[in-house]
């Protein structure tokens, strides 16, 4: 098992057997799955880069490497500025554990000989990649040995290693604070959105907006939703505005309104005016209420159909609208001005004959709140009535929207309680 920190500081000899200088550094093309070592940096009078073809031989007990020409050979070599530095740009770097969904600082890598070439398969980031850096791996062991204890060794394999990059193209970083690697993001996207938010929410917020700038606006928007509001604010506030409204457009309105509530006003208002023009409508109409009240709690995306269906025309309907998982809580029936007339359970519906009036199926005393309800009595209704939404209505019973009983619970509960509290699915 092979270490960069054991090549590092190594003699380099060429073929006449003269000193050509120290190894300062390793560089590697990125590939997949595993980078290739491409060349040594060596420091000398001034820096060389030698091709790791010209390398023969490299002993680590004497810690000298041999190679197969002269120093005057080496000298004629370009090195290749879309490389990638190990120790440099890779080293003591944050990367994204893709496999156990954490992120984890590199304290060595790991490299294996593979058909007369070298490969970067893993990162150390356990403590003895840092005792290995100080020269003290070796004592640490005995050490453990002496009281009976083993001293692991915690390898991520580089296939589920995520180095944090903002461009999708191989450039190293005018600032020393990332690598730039072409497999940065793919590997990060095909993660859960749970599992985003969970990392992303131990960067900084040059590092989410790394990470975001690989996802998907749908991918992107899901893991905003997975995330508390304030990370929330921080990723949109450090995106491009262009960006931002169109991962804002795949979010629901509510969840929209309060990050917008958060953010400078010319800041939001420049969002709205990038949002496609029926999404930014309905974040308006939740803005032009107070958060702690029914209509500040409320998503405009709910379902509801006319009074006048049939079982089978109300599931051609819901075909036809696709609502997503969290709006589908409930089906409302109003009528031709929009007044709750009724709610509907799915397992009736889905059991009736297709010519049966939604009319005769629908629960026609319907528990609903109004628009100036605080959050308190929202949270009341649905404790009462053991209801996972509940719609909300204006004065003359149209229907305006519809609260969740996770987003008033994310009202009324403590800091310390919510943290401890699953999320309900959808939400």
């Amino acid at each position: 098992m092979l270490f960069l920190t054991e090549i590092l500081g190594a003699e380099v000899i060429d073929v006449r057997q003269r000193r050509t200088g120290a190894v300062r550094d390793l560089t590697v093309r990125v590939q997949e799955p595993y980078p290739v070592v491409t060349g040594l940096v060596v420091s000398r009078r001034r820096q060389l880069t030698i091709p790791w073809s010209e390398v023969r031989t490299f002993a680590a007990a004497t810690r000298e490497l041999a190679l197969r020409s002269t120093r005057e050979d080496i000298e004629r070599h370009q090195a290749d500025p879309t490389d990638i530095w190990l120790a440099r740009d890779v080293m003591d770097k944050q990367v994204v554990d893709t496999d156990g969904r954490r992120v984890v600082r590199v304290n060595d890598l790991q490299l294996v000989e593979s058909g007369g070439g070298l490969l970067l398969v893993g990162a150390d980031i356990g403590i003895r990649g840092i005792l290995r850096r100080l020269g003290l791996e070796g004592a640490a062991k005995s050490l453990a040995r002496l009281v009976g204890r083993d001293l692991p060794m915690v390898l991520v394999s580089w296939e589920v290693v995520a180095p944090l990059g903002s461009a999708p193209d191989l450039v190293r970083p005018a600032s020393d604070d990332a690598v730039r690697l072409r497999i940065s993001g793919s590997r990060i996207s095909k993660l859960h959105p749970a599992d985003i938010a969970d990392i992303v929410e131990d960067l900084g917020a040059k590092e989410r907006k790394t990470v975001f700038d690989t996802l998907t606006e749908e991918v992107a928007a899901d893991t905003l939703e997975e995330m508390e509001l304030e990370d929330q604010v921080s990723v949109i506030e450090h995106m491009d505005a262009r960006r931002a409204s169109e991962i804002l457009e795949e979010m629901p309105p509510d969840e929209v309104a309060d990050i917008l509530t958060e953010l400078p006003r010319d800041q939001a208002e420049r969002l709205l005016s990038l949002m496609e023009t029926d999404e930014a409508r309905d974040v308006k109409e939740l803005l032009a209420y107070e958060e702690d009240t029914a209509g500040g709690l409320m998503t405009t995306e709910y379902v509801a159909v006319h009074e006048r269906l049939t079982a089978q025309g109300c599931i051609d309907e819901l075909r036809r609208m696709e609502p997503d998982a969290e709006s589908i809580y409930y089906v409302f029936v109003t009528d031709a001005d929009e007044r709750l007339r009724g709610v509907l359970s799915l397992r009736d519906l889905i059991v009736a004959r297709p010519d049966t009036p939604i009319r005769s199926l629908m629960i026609r005393d319907v528990i609903a709140v109004h628009l100036n309800d605080s959050a308190e009595e929202v949270a009341a209704v649905l404790s009462k009535y053991n209801l996972l939404a509940v719609p909300v209505v204006d004065e003359e019973f149209h229907i305006q929207g519809l609260v969740t009983v996770d987003d008033v619970l994310d009202a009324v509960l403590p800091e310390s309680v919510k943290r401890k509290l699953p999320r309900a699915p959808g939400g």
